[in-house]
């Protein structure tokens, strides 16, 4: 049976400072802070390798079509399939 005054059990009397297993808004918020720039900045690296891959990739496929490289294998000549 609850005493009067008390809500499931807790004592509204405690405040936030006397139990250190809570987290403050500040401390939240920082979490969060530190969780997004680390997000962002995984996000920029793999961004920058898929985009220098991408870009090294259409510039060999663009010399090869101009004729500048020679193709590595016989049959991945692409002037014969024009």
């Amino acid at each position: 049976m609850l005493k009067t005054g008390k809500i499931s059990g807790t004592d509204p009397t405690k405040t936030v400072e006397n139990k250190p297993n809570y987290i403050t808004e500040e401390k939240c918020k920082e979490m969060i802070d530190d969780a997004i720039r680390k997000h962002n900045r995984n996000a920029s690296i793999i961004s920058v390798i898929v985009g220098w891959i991408v870009l090294s990739l259409f510039a060999e496929g663009l010399l090869r079509l101009i004729g500048v490289i020679k193709p590595v294998f016989p049959w991945l000549d692409i002037h014969t399939l024009l």
